[in-house]
């Protein structure tokens, strides 16, 4: 039980990298590859167990490490993956949306309770702070509003129209002044620590997923502003793989889920672009970046469960 102390709140980005990969292939099998679709339906099955194991796990460490978890939730990077947590559900009931409404219903609304809950702490806790500087300004503060432009996926199948543009405002709104102050942190001041510069792909994700949300909330229009959002995504998905090799090189470390959600958002979101505008250009990059994925994910996987067993993942994190 002890170990359930050192339990890293990040690891929730790992469920938002297998939904992210679930949702790749099972808008995969929309483009005529029958395969795809059970693919899709064994990892939402995964996916929503890795969800429910992690909530279990960390519901015992705040039964159990109180202290430990207040401790994270005041920590200026650790606190942003606490809405990991609700972007889990409101991903798993995102999976679930178009083929099981029923189940997807509650863990949506509980998911986006949890979303809005975790959006007022944390940026109640920016702006009252008294311990932040602007090197702990990274990516990762970008994943609350990551989880408002979620929203609107299954809360349009689920014919919540009016709660979906709600979460949509917040996010896109809080993502342009994020990244103005992002870009600025990493523009004039100290590079991103090793263990922190998976989450530069972080960057990649407000837009992917909001030329998809935006899409849900616009009767799938293919209008200025969804071209702007896919468009940036794919400028600054270009910009990643430009320095591909500065990532390869470095070690993993648990922040590396970062890489996973974000490829996930602009895969889907290439899908989209090629099912809308009728070129297959769109269509192949999306493909290609499925493989991508899915890779990613599998070496990611297999390097968590490593650490798993050798009790690297539950043990204290080395001094900075």
């Amino acid at each position: 039980m002890n170990k359930l102390a050192h339990l890293p709140i990040a690891l929730f980005a790992s469920v938002m990298g297998m939904s992210g990969l679930t949702l790749g292939w099972l808008k995969a099998g929309t483009e005529g590859w029958p395969v795809a679709n059970p693919i899709g339906f064994a990892l939402a099955i995964i996916t929503t167990t890795l969800l429910g194991v992690l909530l279990l796990a960390y519901g015992l460490k705040v039964l159990n490490h109180r202290a430990t978890v207040a401790e994270e939730a005041r920590h200026p990077i650790k606190l942003n993956f606490f809405a990991a947590i609700p972007i889990g559900l409101i991903l798993v009931a995102t999976l679930w949306s178009g083929t099981h409404p029923g189940l997807a219903e509650p863990i949506w609304w509980v998911g986006i309770a949890a979303m809005l809950v975790a959006t007022l702490f944390t940026m109640s806790s920016w702006i009252n702070h008294s311990h932040y500087q602007v090197g702990h300004l990274n990516p990762a503060w970008f994943i609350p509003v990551v989880g408002n432009i979620l929203v609107p996926i299954a809360g349009m199948r689920l014919g919540h129209h009016e709660i979906s543009w709600f979460f949509f405002s917040i996010g896109l709104v809080f993502w342009i002044i994020l990244t103005a102050l992002v870009m600025n942190r990493l523009i004039f001041h100290d590079a991103l620590p090793e263990r922190m510069r998976p989450t530069l792909f972080i960057l990649l994700a407000p837009p992917a997923v909001g030329f998809v949300s935006y899409l849900s909330l616009n009767g799938m229009t293919l209008d200025a502003l969804a071209r702007i959002l896919y468009f940036t995504a794919l400028f600054l998905a270009l910009l990643l793989a430009t320095n591909a090799l500065k990532f390869l090189k470095l070690p993993f470390f648990i922040s590396g889920w970062a890489y996973s959600f974000p490829i996930a958002a602009m895969t889907v979101a290439s899908f989209e672009m090629g099912q809308l505008s009728g070129l297959f250009g769109y269509v192949a990059l999306a493909w290609a970046l499925l493989a991508t994925l899915s890779v990613v994910v599998l070496y990611l996987a297999y390097k968590t469960l490593a650490a798993l067993v050798s009790g690297k993942l539950l043990a204290p994190e080395p001094a900075h």
